[in-house]
């Protein structure tokens, strides 16, 4: 399978490890079993002393950690050019990155601030955007960019709000960078998940109620796991998906398409 996979040594980018709930984590644990160099980029310190922990927990060697703000140019600029300095080449970037102001989660979504909207555009959608940017001198071989998105982004999902937005912003970026970015053999892709507790989840009250929801609905009669959305995007960034680009890949039991 590892041959079928060719992931063996490749350097792949691996944004957004909050905690052991991430999805990024449970990309990374998967990207590890094929044999990827992983290499993770995290924002304040208080981070990194979580991913270090986890890294030592299950035995696991970074190929490199560097900070990066999405929400700034330089630093992502900063980031990747220390990347390709110690790396070389990328063959990959995982972009599980949102953010969005908690008072524009909770409340009404036409009380959404001009300011939180901004906000959650920039660190959701528009850092795929620069991200990609960044990376694209260091993919010299090709690669794939894979971002996480949530059926919000199509759906009214309650108390989704303002990050629906962002997250159908998202998806149309993906498929504009698609678009741009195959002529240089990159593919771009993204990842519709179900819903998992992470810690951003914790920012959607109706969390309990949509997991409860999908077990009742979706056709598998029950939530998808991190480990299931880790190995859907080693599939997409792996050989097996060579032919794939531009599309949004649905790991949430079916939920997305009841009615």
């Amino acid at each position: 399978m590892e041959d079928l996979l060719k992931l063996k040594d490749k350097n792949i980018v691996v944004m957004g490890v909050a905690n052991e709930r991430s999805i990024a984590w449970g990309v990374a644990r998967s990207l590890y079993q094929a044999g990827a160099n992983v290499i993770f980029t995290y924002r304040k310190e208080r981070s990194l002393g979580k991913l270090t922990k986890l890294l030592s927990d299950h035995n696991l060697e970074a190929k490199l950690i560097v900070q990066c703000d999405v929400n700034s140019d330089e630093s992502i600029a900063e980031a990747f050019n220390k990347i390709g300095e110690e790396a070389g080449t990328v063959h990959g970037v995982l972009h599980s990155v949102a953010f969005a102001h908690a008072e524009d989660l909770k409340g009404d979504f036409i009380d959404t601030t001009r300011s939180g909207y901004a906000f959650a555009q920039d660190t959701s959608a528009y850092s795929l955007i620069a991200v990609a940017k960044a990376a694209k001198p260091f993919m010299t071989e090709g690669g794939t960019i894979i971002a996480m998105s949530y059926l919000g982004a199509e759906r009214v999902v309650s108390g989704y709000n303002v990050m629906a937005i962002a997250k159908a912003s998202l998806e149309a970026s993906v498929k504009y960078l698609a678009s741009e970015l195959g002529q240089d053999n990159i593919r771009v892709n993204a990842i519709s998940a179900g819903a998992i507790r992470t810690l951003a989840a914790k920012g959607v009250p109706s969390f309990n109620q949509i997991l409860h929801k999908i077990e009742e609905t979706a056709p598998l009669k029950r939530n998808v796991s991190q480990e299931e959305v880790g190995d859907m995007t080693l599939a997409l960034m792996s050989h097996l998906s060579r032919g794939v680009t531009g599309e949004i890949v649905y790991v949430d039991a079916g939920y997305n398409i009841m009615g």
